[in-house]
């Protein structure tokens, strides 16, 4: 009946353990309701579903964790695209290409010669650019 009243379920209706006697006694709706008045009779709060691992879920992965293979939905180029990683890696060595350049660490013809290498994709990476200047030795002073 205290249910009804309270517009809850069972499994949310607190009784007083003091007040097991009082209630015990009370038949009527009107009984129930003084008893709901007095706060004798209480609907609990609602549980809601806790969204603290989500939060620190969400954390980790802002954090860059959670990323292995196993998460991973999607090709390699879908997920960052052929085009732009040909761009982060070209930018990459045309900027130390220009910067030996700069130092005076390889000459404006090995310059030029490395750059076609790198705009052909000869280069993987930055280090393997340097590599092969030094196999070619074309790099006049060695870099850290």
């Amino acid at each position: 009946m205290a249910s009804l009243l309270l517009k809850c379920g069972e499994g949310r209706v607190w009784i007083d353990p003091a007040s097991q006697e009082e209630i015990a006694d009370a038949v009527t709706r009107s009984d129930i309701r003084s008893a709901i008045k007095a706060r004798v009779i209480r609907a609990k709060p609602i549980r809601g579903t806790s969204r603290a691992r989500a939060k620190r879920h969400a954390a980790e992965v802002a954090k860059g964790r959670h990323a292995g293979p196993g998460s991973r939905r999607g090709s390699p180029s879908s997920r960052v695209p052929k085009k732009e990683r040909w761009m982060n890696r070209i930018r990459a060595l045309r900027k130390l290409l220009a910067e030996l350049r700069e130092t005076k660490q390889i000459t404006p013809a090995a310059y030029r010669k490395h750059y076609r290498h790198a705009k052909g994709g000869m280069y993987r990476s930055r280090a393997h650019l340097l590599l092969n200047l030094r196999l070619a030795g074309d790099l006049k002073e060695a870099r850290p």
